[in-house]
């Protein structure tokens, strides 16, 4: 197994906790979820707030006319930013029981959604809860459950299988879903589980169906093959979300933050958004 202790390069500084990252139009996209905003930044290094979300924004994602959703995580709602300003694309405070997480959008416009399941923090176990899609049309549904705080979540690049980290399970783990023509999710099974202490959170799909993990207690961000195999360790502090972008898709970048409590984060402002080279 490779593990690099690679230098990183950090891009901006100075957020309570950045999440979500996505690469968008030659851009990062990113939420300050407690700092309540959501932020690009792009080429040149220039940092545009785009968004003030008061109930703490989270996951990202564009539907297909370039539009942005976003997480809206206590209210439990998505937000799309239309060009006359933020409006509700989908109200899921019926499905969702605490909450909303993480989000990924795939090439139709069809969103899934994670959420915590209830206030609980560890040790204390989580409530078992569910994963629910949400339609471009902002129709929504559950589409699996049972899941222990679905956090991150990636599409394969055809569409055909759903990976969502269970960051609270015990172990800690990876699991796969085949996606229907419809959106609907079949086929359960888990494509790894990691050792004590590694609390899978953000997920990234590289260019071979590989997924980047971020271990922020473990202080690391991992890759694991498609098939299943973690293959590389790459050391960074407190790193939460991550996503694979830049102009030629080579880098990683990834939101880091000194703590995940609230009001310490608030309190530090130390949250920073990093690249590291996977060229």
């Amino acid at each position: 197994m490779q593990t690099d202790a690679v230098p990183h390069e950090t891009l901006a500084t100075g957020f309570a906790f950045p999440e979500g990252p996505r690469w968008h139009q030659d851009a990062l996209w990113f939420s300050d979820m407690h700092g309540h905003a959501v932020f690009r930044l792009d080429a040149e290094g220039k940092t545009e707030k785009v968004a003030d979300v008061p109930e703490c924004p989270s996951g990202l994602g564009f539907l297909p006319d370039g539009r942005l959703l976003i997480v809206s995580m206590h209210d439990r709602r998505v937000m799309r930013l239309d060009p006359s300003g933020l409006v509700e694309h989908a109200d899921l405070s019926e499905l969702a029981p605490w909450h909303l997480n993480d989000m990924t959008v795939d090439s139709s416009g069809r969103a899934y959604v994670g959420n915590f399941g209830d206030g609980s923090a560890p040790p204390d176990p989580p409530k078992p809860t569910v994963l629910i899609a949400v339609e471009p049309d902002g129709s929504s549904r559950i589409v699996a459950d049972d899941l222990h705080f679905p956090n991150g979540i990636v599409i394969s690049r055809d569409g055909g299988t759903l990976i969502v980290a269970e960051t609270r399970s015990v172990p800690g783990r990876l699991t796969a879903f085949t996606v229907t023509a419809s959106g609907d999710l079949r086929a359960r099974r888990t494509l790894i589980e990691f050792g004590p202490g590694e609390l899978p959170d953000g997920l990234a799909l590289d260019a071979n169906d590989g997924i980047w993990v971020a271990m922020p207690f473990s202080r690391e961000v991992v890759h694991v093959t498609a098939a299943g195999k973690l293959d590389e360790r790459r050391p960074i502090e407190n790193p939460y979300a991550l996503t694979v972008g830049g102009p030629n898709g080579d880098a990683l970048f990834v939101c880091s933050a000194p703590t995940w409590l609230p009001e310490e984060a608030v309190r530090l402002h130390g949250g920073s958004v990093h690249r590291l080279n996977l060229a």
